[in-house]
């Protein structure tokens, strides 16, 4: 992670609400402290601007690390993923009658949740618990 002062790291955090931009896991249900993310990664020419972070649980930074686009599952084409600084959440994701599991509603939203396995068991889980 490269250095983000103080200031940047808590306005990151207070602007997601100390929630995972991607999967909306509060901090109170993961395991270890949410993590400062690159929207568009630093390897790939992104910057360190606050319009360039979001908060990622460490389950969905590890499985975005570097990627910028995924696969949309529905019609076999990569697209851009979902962008938490340029996009709105529920206009590409929605959650199932339930509540456990989320449910892409756009090729970008399907694409991220295939990715980042936005649904993976674990996540399954502990939503169930929420």
């Amino acid at each position: 992670m490269s250095n983000l002062s103080q200031s940047v790291r808590q306005l990151v955090k207070q602007r997601a609400g100390n929630r995972c931009e991607y999967c909306l896991s509060h901090q109170d249900y993961v395991m270890g402290l949410l993590e400062v993310d690159h929207v568009f990664p630093l390897a790939k020419g992104g910057t360190n601007t606050a319009d360039n972070l979001c908060l990622a649980c460490a389950l969905c930074n590890q499985y975005k690390w570097a990627k910028t686009e995924g696969l949309d599952p529905e019609n076999g084409e990569y697209v851009a993923l979902f962008n938490p600084r340029q996009q709105k959440w529920s206009k590409h994701f929605a959650w199932s009658e339930d509540g456990a599991k989320i449910i892409g509603l756009t090729a970008c939203g399907r694409a991220t949740i295939n990715a980042l396995k936005l649904n993976n068991s674990l996540a399954v889980i502990v939503r169930r618990n929420w």
